[in-house]
């Protein structure tokens, strides 16, 4: 996939955006936004299904069965997306304050969340060992100071490698699987871009691609993972202008045909 075929359609998506029914944005925005919530957290273990993850925070249902954590590990999810929409809305870049705000929505009801860890923490089937606290404090420092000046990365490799790298560091006990996938999306909607959601079918293609990045510095497997998923949704939304375009060129063709009989 070339970055430059990424950027045509992002420039039909920026021209279209305003004309595109209002409704069809709207479910489109919505559907998304239940999907994100049931597949980050699934990628974490979360059981819920996709259908009660909706009761829940579409249509303000319980759901019986599921555990507490469970129920508000979604519903924190839905509150931390909003608040990263919201600021992207606001032009405010990512920056460490911020990012401890996001952790602090995720964990809401479950651990105090945008405190950092002070114990050393194992990632379950990874081949890379996350820093000490000691460590960790200073390459957490590092990457926010360096964010600004990742001039040699394109938006989207930018989004991929704030994910992987933060991922990598693991700041926290728990919670930076979804947090970093916050993160990512947050770099992706202020360069223009749609936000992306992991299928929790691809789970493992998913940390085969962060193991390229945290054992070998190889961003390419999980950049090129998440082009695709943008790719896609900038496919959906082009396509609810096409519809009517063809709607229309039909109309007119069955127009032109009758006169063309009658004639």
């Amino acid at each position: 996939m070339t970055w430059e075929r990424l950027l045509q359609k992002k420039e039909q998506f920026s021209k279209i955006r305003d004309i595109l029914p209002r409704e069809a944005l709207e479910s489109f925005d919505r559907s998304f936004d239940i999907e994100y919530a049931h597949n980050s957290t699934a990628i974490e273990g979360n059981t819920l299904t996709l259908i009660q993850t909706k009761a829940i925070l579409e249509d303000g249902l319980s759901v019986g069965g599921k555990t507490i954590r469970e129920i508000y590990e979604v519903a924190n999810h839905a509150k931390a997306f909003t608040y990263v929409k919201k600021r992207v809305a606001e032009g405010k870049p990512l920056d460490e304050s911020s990012m401890k705000d996001i952790h602090a929505l995720l964990m809401e009801n479950i651990l105090t969340g945008g405190v950092y860890r002070n114990v050393e923490v194992r990632i379950s089937g990874a081949g890379f060992k996350p820093p000490s606290p000691n460590e960790m404090y200073r390459q957490i420092k590092n990457f926010f100071m360096d964010l600004p000046y990742r001039t040699d990365l394109n938006p989207l490799e930018l989004a991929a490698w704030t994910h992987a790298e933060f991922v990598k560091i693991h700041p926290f006990v728990d919670g930076n699987g979804r947090t970093s996938r916050m993160l990512m999306n947050y770099q992706l909607m202020a360069a223009g871009f749609l936000p992306v959601s992991i299928a929790k079918e691809s789970r493992l293609e998913y940390f085969d691609a962060l193991e390229a990045y945290a054992m070998a510095g190889d961003l390419i497997p999980f950049a090129e993972m998440i082009a695709a998923l943008e790719e896609a949704r900038l496919d959906e939304y082009l396509s609810i202008n096409q519809e009517p375009a063809a709607e229309e060129a039909s109309s007119i063709h069955t127009a032109v045909s009758s006169l063309s009989n009658s004639g």
